[in-house]
Order: C-alpha cells, then sequence, then structure tokens
C-alpha cells in the first residue's frame, strides 16, 4: 500500500505492506524509486512487514538541497521509521540504497537487526567514479538527461538478460525522465563524498550479508572478491547470472536468501 509522510522535514512517498513484524526495509538505487521493488516487496509480504520509500531526490520525494549526502538521507530513514512505530528491522539497500543504508547502521545501529547490501559497495568512490559522476552532472546540467535515460538501465543488466527484462528497462528509462534534475544532481554530490563504510560493517554488531551479481559490470567480481576480504563477518550469496539488478534478474534466488536472513537475523534476537 502506497501512503504518504513528512519525515524529518521532508516529505515522501513510502510502501508499507505485509505482516505486522518482523520489517524488513528495502532502500532502491540510484535514478530508482519504490517502484523498483513492486514484486519483490509483494513476494516478500507473506512474511514480514516489507517498507520501502522514496529517497529524497527521487521518485515521488522532495529536493532538500544541493548535495543529499548520505547522513543526512540516514536521518531522513531513521525519522520516517520513528514516525510509523518500526524500532528494529532488517535494512536491505540496492547500489546507492546500500550507501544510505551504511549510513543509517553506523548512526542508528539500535535499529539494525540486520543489515543487507544488495550490489553496494562500503569502499568510497575511486577517483575514476567520482570523473564518471562529474561527467553525469554535466550532462543533466547540459539538458540531455535523455542519455542516462537511454544508457544507464541497459548496463545494469547482464548481457545476457537484456532482452528478457526488455519491459522493466523500459520502465527504468521512463523512471529515469520523470525524476527531477536537481535531485540526480544532488544525489551524485552526496554519494561522492560519502566515506569509506568498511570499519561500520567490521564493528556493526549485526548480521550482515553481501549479494553480488557475478556478471555485474559496476561492481566486477574482482572488487567483490575485495570487499569480501575486507569483510570476513559478513554472510555473501552470489547470483550466477545477474548482472547489478540481482533482485529482478534472480528474483527468486534473491526471495529465498532475503527470506532466509531476516528470519535468522531475528531469531538471533529472540533467542538472545
Amino acid at each position: 500500500m502506497e501512503k504518504f509522510i513528512v519525515a524529518n522535514g521532508i516529505a515522501s512517498r513510502y510502501m508499507d505492506s505485509g505482516t505486522d513484524k518482523p520489517a524488513i526495509v528495502l532502500l532502491h538505487g540510484y535514478l530508482e524509486s519504490i517502484d523498483i521493488w513492486e514484486n519483490l516487496g509483494k513476494k516478500l509480504a507473506p512474511y514480514f512487514r516489507v517498507l520501502a520509500i522514496d529517497i529524497p531526490g527521487h521518485g515521488v520525494s522532495e529536493i532538500i538541497s544541493e548535495t543529499h549526502s548520505m547522513e543526512l538521507l540516514a536521518d531522513f530513514i531513521e525519522s520516517w521509521l520513528k514516525k510509523i512505530g518500526i524500532s528494529r528491522c532488517v535494512i536491505a539497500g540496492h547500489s546507492m540504497g546500500g550507501y544510505v543504508a551504511l549510513a543509517f547502521a553506523k548512526k542508528y545501529p539500535d535499529y539494525v537487526a540486520g543489515i543487507v547490501l544488495i550490489h553496494a559497495s562500503p569502499d568510497p568512490d575511486t577517483p575514476e567514479r567520482k570523473e564518471n559522476r562529474i561527467r553525469e552532472i554535466e550532462v543533466i546540467k547540459a539538458g540531455r538527461k535523455e542519455m542516462l535515460s537511454r544508457l544507464n538501465p541497459g548496463k545494469s543488466f547482464a548481457e545476457d538478460n537484456k532482452k528478457r527484462f526488455a519491459g522493466v528497462i523500459a520502465e527504468m528509462s521512463e523512471q529515469i525522465m520523470l525524476t527531477e534534475d536537481e535531485g540526480i544532481i544532488a544525489l551524485l554530490n552526496g554519494i561522492m563524498e560519502r566515506e569509506d563504510m568498511n570499519p561500520v560493517l567490521q564493528k556493526l554488531n549485526a548480521p550482515e550479508l553481501f549479494i553480488f551479481g557475478k556478471k555485474d559490470n559496476f561492481i566486477p567480481v574482482k572488487v567483490a572478491e575485495s570487499i569480501i576480504g575486507k569483510n570476513p563477518q559478513a554472510e555473501v550469496a552470489w547470483l550466477e547470472n545477474a548482472g547489478h539488478m540481482g533482485f529482478i534478474e534472480e528474483e527468486e534466488q534473491c526471495i529465498t536468501i532475503l527470506r532466509s536472513f531476516t528470519i535468522k537475523a531475528f531469531h538471533k534476537e529472540i533467542t538472545e
């Protein structure tokens, strides 16, 4: 069920469905909205209270500054959860949503029963990645957002999955065109300035899970293996035939992984 809320002074749309508890919070990625979780959310709803929200700057939400830092977004998520009466949850973030989840875990660890990073890295941007983001900002400022709409969604899928998910790719392209330029720029500015969050994971007193795709163009296997090496405390799930959108490309496997992890995370709390 879609609802609207003002949290931390920011108006946004959110999804709230399923059973009362335990709760799993889904945070979407860059150039996405809560709509990306529609199928996954419906299939998780029989087991959990499933929550998702449009991150400020994307979807149906407000833009509040020139830079939407991950810390500012973490404060927004905390205010939203407090307003709807959630004090503990498994928080799962896709790509940029993983960056927000990490900032949230750092500032509000008492909320976190478990954290899932879905095609998301705790590493800061490399100089090359920052340059790429600066170029995207320049493209948007030049009034050429349609270039992002045309190119970015397809890059997110494994090559041999593009035909099968052509409809989803088209919807993602349309979402980009509907997203306000200033919101995209604000989030790119925030993404670029984020810090190394590996120490947060290494100190977090909660179960952790990485979900990586073997065919991810944005987090190649070697990069994922480096992240895993820094975080031996975390569980890892590999999706053999997925790019950067594994929760769509291998939906049923992701549902099984997320369901198992969330049950274990809350069972650990109940039995301790």
